[in-house]
């Protein structure tokens, strides 16, 4: 098997105590803060935009053979693990879409945020819809 490193590129900030289960439930602002050595690369990211964030479920429990198949807390059904969001995988990585409100520097202030804070920022991507 290949082995991958991945390195994280900034890290999550948010005040929130809990944060939703997913992207698509949230309304939490945050900041993502991305590390200098990255900056020129964010050139191009503008208030009112959505972006991808991939990271890392840093807080997750490892991952066993019995974590294929799990009881998602809003489901009443069993569900394959890729099938669903949990962020008990094979690998932790998870994706959320956010809004951007505020670019400075190397700092984004965000919203839609479902991640802890200091959850490490693995990767950005641009939100592409068919009418993009």
């Amino acid at each position: 098997m290949t082995h991958i490193l991945l390195k994280p590129i900034g890290i999550v900030r948010t005040e929130a105590a809990t944060v939703p289960r997913h992207w698509t439930v949230s309304d939490v602002e945050g900041t993502l803060v991305i590390d200098e050595a990255y900056r020129d690369g964010l050139k191009d990211i503008r208030p009112g935009q959505k972006i991808i964030v991939l990271f890392h479920f840093h807080k997750s429990q490892p991952f066993s053979p019995h974590d294929l198949i799990q009881k998602p807390p809003h489901r009443n059904e069993h569900l394959g693990v890729f099938s669903i969001c949990s962020p008990r995988r094979p690998n932790p990585i998870g994706l959320s879409v956010v809004e951007v409100l505020d670019v400075q520097g190397c700092t984004l202030r965000v919203k839609g945020i479902d991640m802890f804070d200091g959850t490490p920022i693995l990767d950005l991507k641009p939100w592409i819809t068919p009418d993009s």
